[in-house]
């Protein structure tokens, strides 16, 4: 699901709260959601805003749309948490993780994305690590992630701080896995947009592909009840694995 800047967050918070209302059994498994305009009503939200977080959870798996019926809550709506944020280099090698070749690891000022999606402040000094994910049949994914500064991890996921700081081999590991490993019992919240691209010369001499090779670009933010720990771009040429956009247990 899409989280972008400031025009987006009413959307992303209307759609947290009918997820918990779904989670919690205010809207249980089967049920059929009041009509639009009651439902926009109820949450004192405007239809357009309440039409696209309605659109969201049903991508996400959590509803259907059931013609002469209306929306319906899933019977087995997808748990959010933990389980369902996995590092990329898992999700491509279905069984078999691709190795994590890393290219970059460094400290980095905000950028423009940082900024936006990590709210970094001016000044915050930010991990940034640039990797290659490869399989048998070679470069599968190009993946650029950034932590959140030192002071604001040390404060939502201390334990994630502190495994950025002792990893031994950072260079063999993606960011988000680092983050996972870590996570044993925190909630993880996930959201993800998807645009199609194309590699350009840079990305495409990393991959060992021709800068016109079609792509797909994924943007992923992960957060901490509510703050955002990692932000990265995911770029998969044509020909990489499938990518599973939707995972439940």
């Amino acid at each position: 699901m899409a989280a972008g800047g400031q025009q987006r967050r009413p959307v992303v918070a209307l759609y947290e709260r009918i997820a918990d209302a779904i989670h919690d059994g205010t809207y249980p498994p089967g049920s059929t959601l009041p009509s639009e305009p009651k439902l926009a009503g109820e949450l004192g939200v405007s239809r357009p805003a309440l039409r696209e977080a309605l659109l969201l959870l049903q991508e996400d798996g959590l509803l259907t749309v059931r013609r002469g019926v209306g929306r319906t809550v899933n019977a087995h709506p997808p748990r959010r948490g933990f389980e369902h944020v996995q590092a990329l280099e898992e999700l491509l090698g279905a069984g078999a993780p691709l190795r994590v070749r890393g290219l970059l690891r460094s400290v980095e000022e905000p950028t423009d994305f940082t900024t936006q999606h990590l709210l970094a402040p001016a000044g915050a000094e930010l991990r940034f690590w640039e990797s290659v994910l490869a399989g048998e049949a070679g470069p599968a994914a190009l993946s650029h992630e950034w932590a959140a500064d030192d002071g604001v991890l040390d404060r939502a996921h201390p334990a994630f701080a502190e495994a950025l700081r002792t990893e031994t081999a950072p260079e063999r590991t993606s960011m988000l896995a680092v983050l996972t490993g870590a996570s044993r019992g925190v909630p993880l919240a996930a959201h993800s947009a998807v645009t199609a691209t194309l590699l350009g010369r840079r990305r495409g001499e990393q991959l060992g592909r021709s800068a016109d090779t079609p792509a797909v670009l994924v943007t992923q933010v992960v957060r901490v009840d509510g703050t955002p720990v990692l932000a990265a771009k995911h770029m998969l040429p044509t020909g990489a694995p499938a990518l599973p956009v939707l995972q439940t247990n």
